[in-house]
C-alpha cells in the first residue's frame, strides 16, 4: 500500500490545471460548506468574488488593448518623442503618459491628503499656496512632488494646469497637473528656459545648443520642431505659432517661425523687453527710441522681424521688462521708473497720454481675468488686484493678504488660457 501524498513527497492527488468552470464551482463549494445554518444568504459571496475577478480581468484586457492601440498611433504617425531629443547628455525628458504607472481604479476626484488649516478666499483666478492648488470653482488639489514654482497656466477646455518651476541648478521643470486628481507628471526637466503660450496649447524651450516648440495635448508634447540658437538666446513666448526669443543681455529680440522654419529670423536689437499679444496679433513690447534714445512702448509686428507698428514715449517705464496685456488687449500693467506699478491705455498709444498710477511695484508675474481686472503678488506676499475701472477713476489697488502663506512662500496666480 503507497503512502498517503502530503507536501514533501509523492506527486499531487489531480493535475495542477485547472478550468475557470472548475475554479468557480470549488470556490463556490467552499463557500457553501462555511454556512452553518441552511437559511439562503442575502448576498452570493462567492458569485461576488467571481464577479470582481472578472471585471479585473476585463479592465487589464481593455487598457492593454488601450496602450497597444496608443503606442501603434504614436509609431505610425511620427509626431511624438519618447524620450530626450539627441545633441547632449541631459536633455530635457518629454513624458507620454504618467511615468507613475496607472492604477485600475480611478484616485479620488479631490486630495483626502490634509489640507492647510485655513486656505485663501476663493479667489477670481486659481491660485497655488505651497503645496495646493486651490480652484476658483471651490475645489483644492495637492500638488505632490512640485516645488518651486514660478508660472502657472491653465490648458483650455478643462485639461489640467501647465506649472513651470523657477530656474534651479538642475534648470527648469514643467509639470503637466491632469484635471481628475492624478498625481503630476513631469513633461520637461533640465531645460534652460521654457515658455507656454497663452492659450496653453504651445510650449517652447531651450536645451543645449537648440531651442524647441511642441503642442501640449492631455499632457504630451507632440510634433516637435527645433532650431540651433546662438548661446544665451531662450524662448519667452509666443505670437501664434510665433516664438519669441531674447537674445542674451540687451541684445534684442528675434522671432522663431517654428511650424515652418528650421532657424531663427534676424535679431531686432531696438526691442528691449515684450509684455504680452494683442487679439490683432501684435505684441506690445518696450523698444529704444525717441531723441536721446530711451525706453519707449510700441506695437510690434511678429510678421516683420518686430518692426514698430506704433510708438509711445510718454510713460516712462522700467526696464526690469515685468508686465502683462489684458484679454482684450486694451490694458498694460507694468512697472514705471519710480518703482510702482503703471496702468498704460494701448489704444491711446502715441496720442501723448501717460500711465496711470496702479498701486505696488510688480514683483513676480501678472495675470489678468476674463473679467478685465489684473492680479500680481506684491513683495509682502499679499495679493493685489487692479481693476482699471477704478484706476482711471482715480482710486489706487489695495492689497489682501492671502491665508495659508508660509513665511518665506509666494502664493502663485494660475493664468487663464486665452483664446
Amino acid at each position: 500500500m503507497s503512502a498517503p501524498c502530503d507536501n514533501q513527497t509523492g506527486g499531487p492527488e489531480r493535475p495542477s490545471f485547472v478550468t475557470d468552470d472548475e475554479l468557480e464551482r470549488a470556490l463556490r463549494d467552499a463557500f457553501a460548506r462555511r454556512v452553518a445554518t441552511p437559511r439562503p444568504l442575502a448576498a452570493d459571496p462567492a458569485g461576488l468574488a467571481v464577479r470582481r475577478a472578472r471585471r479585473v480581468g476585463r479592465r487589464r484586457t481593455l487598457t492593454g488593448l488601450a496602450l497597444a492601440g496608443v503606442a501603434t498611433a504614436l509609431v505610425t504617425t511620427g509626431v511624438a518623442q519618447l524620450g530626450a531629443p539627441a545633441g547632449r547628455d541631459g536633455t530635457p525628458i518629454v513624458v507620454l503618459g504618467d511615468p507613475r504607472g496607472s492604477s485600475p481604479s480611478p484616485l479620488p476626484a479631490e486630495s483626502t491628503a490634509a489640507a492647510p488649516a485655513a486656505g485663501p478666499v476663493r479667489p477670481e483666478l486659481d491660485l497655488i499656496v505651497g503645496s495646493w492648488l486651490y480652484t476658483n470653482g471651490g475645489e483644492r488639489w495637492e500638488l505632490t512632488g512640485v516645488s518651486t514654482v514660478e508660472r502657472a497656466q491653465r490648458v483650455p477646455d478643462r485639461g489640467g494646469w501647465l506649472l513651470t518651476s523657477a530656474v534651479t541648478a538642475a534648470g527648469r521643470t514643467l509639470w503637466w497637473v491632469p484635471p481628475n486628481g492624478r498625481p503630476p507628471q513631469v513633461l520637461l526637466a533640465g531645460a534652460d528656459a521654457i515658455a507656454v503660450a497663452a492659450d496653453g496649447r504651445r510650449v517652447a524651450w531651450r536645451d543645449g545648443g537648440e531651442v524647441f516648440a511642441a503642442g501640449a495635448v492631455a499632457g504630451q508634447l507632440l510634433a516637435t520642431t527645433r532650431a540651433a540658437a546662438p548661446a544665451g538666446a531662450v524662448p519667452v513666448g509666443f505670437a501664434g505659432d510665433t516664438v519669441l526669443i531674447r537674445q542674451p543681455g540687451r541684445g534684442g529680440f528675434r522671432v522663431w517661425h517654428s511650424p515652418t522654419e528650421d532657424r531663427l529670423g534676424t535679431v531686432n536689437r531696438d526691442v528691449l523687453n515684450v509684455y504680452g499679444v494683442r487679439p490683432d496679433g501684435l505684441v506690445v513690447g518696450q523698444v529704444s527710441a525717441g531723441t536721446p534714445r530711451r525706453p519707449c512702448l510700441a506695437l510690434l509686428d511678429p510678421a516683420r522681424e518686430l518692426a514698430p507698428v506704433r510708438t509711445g514715449c510718454d510713460p516712462e517705464l522700467a526696464t526690469d521688462g515685468r508686465g502683462d496685456v489684458s484679454a482684450d488687449g486694451r490694458w498694460l500693467l507694468v512697472n514705471g521708473a519710480r518703482n510702482a506699478a503703471l496702468l498704460v491705455d494701448l489704444d491711446a498709444l502715441g496720442s501723448g497720454g501717460s500711465g496711470q498710477s496702479a498701486g505696488p511695484a510688480l514683483t513676480g508675474v501678472v495675470t489678468w481675468t476674463r473679467a478685465g481686472a489684473a492680479l500680481h503678488v506684491d513683495a509682502a506676499g499679499a495679493l493685489v488686484r487692479v481693476r482699471p475701472e477704478e484706476v482711471t477713476a482715480g482710486e489706487q489697488p489695495f492689497s489682501s493678504p492671502v491665508d495659508g502663506v508660509a513665511p518665506g512662500d509666494r502664493p502663485v496666480v494660475v493664468a487663464d488660457s486665452r483664446p
